[in-house]
């Protein structure tokens, strides 16, 4: 291994001043915890690490989930060479450097070299490009981890070399369970001291880290060298663990997983009827920074496309709230947006509006035409009557309850079905009596 971060891994833990979580870092597979779904005995990815048969892989996953440990246990485990880099400091040259030597590792010794690039994600698509011809020839075996989804992150041709395997964020009671292990560890650095946590002081901690190993073993370490000892002896309460970790962590990329999968959630709480979810979404993005007119527009979008005519008011609600947002701003634009949110929420739903618009235009895109009814045409102008333009139009107003049958192009109900919840079921009961007219006149459709 030629970078210290693998070649010094063990040492590091027995270093005092190393922090808690290198110190106890795992040391086999059955130490990382909390990714079962791909570690767990019998699955693809344990087999290949316990055979020392690893092929290009991509670990994606949340802060300290474990990327990087699993990382240096593959680096234990293989009797290939194992090279890093982290795409934040490192550049092409680097890149091509630490291939030209795994070139000449593999002619020279017959060896493998696995490349661990971590945070790939901020190599651009140049330098992941660099990777490509290396990565096929079997040059270098390729673990890049990243935070964020590869599918938008890395280029496809590596995606198609690689397995991708997602780590996911630890539960509560998994960080409880590594706190637990740590306290116990004998590389702690805490060797003459007894060190005790009450279980609501870890629940504590574990909570706010939210899944993120790291963080909770950080604010351990924290607890453990701020408690002054008596007897020997260190005591972790609630309040000590609730000083070491006084903010709960939002993991939140802005542009990123986090901030379209949050507001995908909220869009479908909205939709299926169900505010306090909604609500909860609201408040993530807001805690995490979002931007509020990007809220306020995906309610206009909701109240249109899934509250639709089932409740017209829900769309003025909701544009007005955008409207306020702009004229007041946050934190007070959070009651518009709760407002908002849970008028949307609560209201009677139809996308028949959506789905009418949605098969309106699959027609025109399909290439069916369909010509505009003389009657319909444009007269104000001219020589329009000369042409037989506007010729028999009836005025809708002067009709019964403001309607006259006539054809207006396409058959009723082909694109717009109403429902019969809110508002939409008095449009659907209109239209259906209309349509009966339209029968009794004949086929009105059949008028030039």
């Amino acid at each position: 291994m030629s970078d210290e971060l693998f070649e010094y891994a063990a040492a590091d833990r027995m270093k005092s001043e190393a922090p808690l979580a290198r110190r106890v870092a795992p040391r086999t597979l059955d130490e990382l915890t909390g990714q079962e779904h791909i570690l767990g005995p019998g699955k693809m990815l344990r087999r290949a690490i316990e055979a020392d048969r690893i092929t290009s892989l991509i670990l994606y996953g949340p802060p300290g989930c474990g990327k990087t440990a699993l990382a240096r246990l593959i680096a234990m485990q293989t009797k290939s060479a194992f090279d890093h880099l982290n795409a934040v400091t490192s550049g092409v040259k680097d890149l091509r450097e630490l291939i030209e030597r795994a070139k000449t590792r593999r002619i020279h010794d017959a060896k493998r070299t696995i490349v661990f690039v971590d945070e790939i994600h901020r190599f651009n698509r140049a330098q992941q490009d660099a990777l490509l011809p290396d990565v096929e020839n079997g040059n270098i075996i390729l673990i890049g981890a990243t935070t964020e989804n590869p599918f938008f992150s890395v280029v496809a041709p590596l995606l198609s070399r690689s397995q991708i395997y997602e780590l996911h964020p630890h539960d509560e009671d998994s960080i409880v369970g590594l706190l637990t292990h740590a306290l116990a560890h004998p590389e702690r650095g805490l060797p003459n001291l007894k060190i005790e946590a009450d279980d609501d002081a870890l629940r504590h901690i574990a909570n706010y880290s939210e899944g993120d190993a790291r963080r909770a073993l950080n604010a351990l370490d924290i607890a453990m060298l701020t408690t002054e000892p008596v007897d020997g002896r260190v005591h972790i309460t609630l309040s000590v663990a609730e000083e070491s970790i006084q903010r709960k962590l939002i993991h939140y990329d802005g542009t990123g997983d986090d901030h379209y999968d949050a507001a995908s959630a909220f869009i479908k709480s909205m939709r299926g009827t169900d505010p306090d979810s909604a609500l909860y979404w609201l408040a993530r993005m807001l805690e995490a920074g979002e931007d509020a007119r990007f809220v306020a527009r995906r309610i206009c979008i909701a109240a249109s496309e899934d509250v639709g005519n089932a409740d017209p008011m829900a769309l003025v609600v909701a544009t007005n709230a955008w409207q306020a947002c702009e004229f007041i701003g946050m934190p007070e634009a959070q009651i518009i947006l709760a407002q908002a949110t849970t008028y949307v929420a609560c209201a009677p739903k139809s996308n028949a509006s959506y789905k009418g618009i949605a098969a309106a235009r699959q027609t025109v895109r399909e290439g069916e035409h369909i010509a505009v009814p003389k009657h319909l045409q444009d007269a104000h102008y001219k020589g329009a009557a000369r042409l037989g333009r506007g010729e028999g139009y009836q005025y809708a107003h002067d009709g019964e309850e403001g309607y006259i049958p006539q054809n207006y192009g396409v058959e009723r109900g082909r694109f717009y079905s109403p429902t019969d919840r809110g508002k939409e079921a008095e449009f659907k009961e209109r239209l259906e009596r209309f349509a009966e007219r339209d029968g009794e006149n004949g086929n009105a459709d059949d008028t030039d």
